[in-house]
């Protein structure tokens, strides 16, 4: 499994914007068939000059899949995200494979 993590960064007088495009936008991303789900997330990080850092991870079956994604859908979809917000709104990527994975099960 490959975990597609996205890391954005901006002033925190964006979010009231961003919040509600960001979801639309994680709809859009899996409406492409390519990821098994999303999770959307704050980064708890201190931040003195009023910035906000979220991560989405989505959640590919394959690298296979990841790399359609990448060909026939990434351009489109980051496109909006940078007319609507520009420079105001900085992002990186970060590719993960899942090696293996641990669940606490209570009685």
């Amino acid at each position: 499994m490959i975990i597609y993590n996205v890391t954005y960064n901006m002033h925190s007088s964006l979010e009231p914007e961003w919040i509600p495009w960001i979801r639309e936008h994680i709809a859009q991303v899996l409406g492409t068939g390519l990821f098994m789900d999303a999770r959307f997330t704050r980064v708890l990080v201190e931040d003195k000059d009023g910035h906000s850092t979220f991560s989405i991870q989505y959640k590919a079956n394959s690298k296979e899949a990841l790399l359609d994604y990448y060909e026939n859908h990434a351009a489109a979809l980051r496109k909006e995200g940078i007319r609507k917000f520009g420079e105001q709104v900085l992002s990186f990527r970060t590719e993960l494979e899942l090696i293996d994975e641990y669940n606490v099960r209570r009685n």
